[in-house]
């Protein structure tokens, strides 16, 4: 069985405990499973004791292991170096949109956030930054007991009447794709569950956009990038990558960002 599978059954175990009908037989799992747990904290204890530094190193990149060494208070990076690291890896989204995020600190598992600047005239709302920065917290600190955030990245106006200006459309809870993409090229597609999309290495920073201009609806990967700047290949209209993809032709148009973190050397992005 697969990690992931046997991280899934466990959960699923633990849940069912609520569901059995004799108490004294839901205490007695439930005390057993405390008991289990402890021992093989106790064990994964020693065990980071006496590994070399480079071991536990290797323990801490293994998805599995780290997930243990977080439960028993034992991952080696602490918690507030994994939060400002994460919130490193999605600053570039979030200024390319107008906005930052700050952290103010971490009480009682709980880390504590700002959310800076503006998104007027910029595609991508709070609730969609929120998102990102969400994102990467559970994936560098999902020991983490919540994340409280203050500020309130304001939304756009309402567009100029006659200016069909393209809006993100999300059913649901957005979800996190793995694009399997390079990293290093100035432009590629892709494809997500059918949707096409862009990515555009800006000076190492990596921006993702719905792959069709939004003048002409022609796709954008056999456009040419220069200092940021990403020309239609169909009408040669131009468009700013760095700041939310809005054009430079006085046309009032603008890019469908998608939100995208880069973690080491998987790129997602969500939809």
């Amino acid at each position: 069985m697969e990690p992931e599978q046997l991280i899934a059954r466990v959960q699923e175990l633990t849940g069912r405990l609520e569901d059995l009908d004799d108490p004294r037989c839901r205490a007695l799992a439930e005390e057993l499973t405390s008991a289990v747990v402890q021992m093989y904290g106790a064990g994964l204890e020693r065990i980071a004791e006496l590994a070399d530094e480079h071991t536990r190193e290797a323990m801490a990149e293994d998805g599995l292991v780290s997930s243990l060494l977080m439960i028993h208070d034992l991952y080696p990076v602490p918690i507030e170096e994994r939060v400002a690291e994460a919130l490193d890896s999605v600053r570039p989204y979030m200024e390319s949109h107008g906005g930052n995020v700050e952290l103010l600190g971490i009480e009682d598992g709980v880390a504590k956030l700002r959310l800076e600047g503006s998104c007027k005239s910029c595609r991508a709302s709070s609730s969609t930054l929120e998102l990102a920065v969400r994102q990467a917290l559970e994936a560098a600190a999902p020991d983490l007991e919540g994340m409280d955030v203050e500020g309130v990245i304001e939304e756009e106006p309402e567009p100029v009447a006659g200016v069909p200006l393209p809006v993100i459309q999300m059913n649901g809870a957005p979800a996190w794709h793995t694009l399997a993409i390079d990293g290093t090229a100035a432009l590629s597609a892709a494809d997500v569950d059918g949707v096409p999309l862009v990515v555009a290495n800006v000076e190492g920073t990596l921006l993702a956009y719905r792959n069709s201009c939004a003048g002409c609806g022609g796709s954008l990967d056999g456009g040419e990038l220069d200092d940021g700047a990403l020309a239609c290949p169909s009408c040669g209209r131009r468009y700013f990558l760095p700041q939310a993809g809005r054009s430079m032709d006085d046309d009032q148009l603008q890019l469908q960002p998608v939100p995208l973190l880069r973690e080491q050397q998987e790129v997602r992005v969500a939809l």
